[in-house]
C-alpha cells in the first residue's frame, strides 16, 4: 500500500489511487465528472496508466472553495 502524504503534492502527477483520499467522492464519481468536464482530465502515460497533473487537482479544489465563499 501506498503511504499517503499529510497533503497532495503542489507539482507533479498523481494516479487516482493517491488522489482519492483527498477528494470526498468516489472513483466513479470522478470518472463521470471527468467524461462532462466538472473534473479535470486525466493524462495517459500509457495504455494502462492514466494520471492528473496535481496542479490541475489543486486549481479545481481553489475552484470550489471559491463557489462556496461566493455562494455566502
Amino acid at each position: 500500500k501506498i503511504d499517503t502524504p499529510a497533503k497532495l503534492p503542489v507539482t507533479g502527477l498523481s494516479r487516482l489511487s493517491q488522489i482519492l483520499p483527498y477528494l470526498p467522492i468516489a472513483k466513479s464519481t470522478i470518472e463521470n465528472w471527468v467524461k462532462i468536464g466538472k473534473f479535470p482530465a486525466p493524462i495517459k502515460l500509457s495504455p494502462t496508466v492514466t494520471a492528473w497533473r496535481n496542479e490541475d487537482i489543486h486549481a479545481w479544489l481553489d475552484g470550489l472553495a471559491n463557489e462556496k465563499k461566493d455562494a455566502k
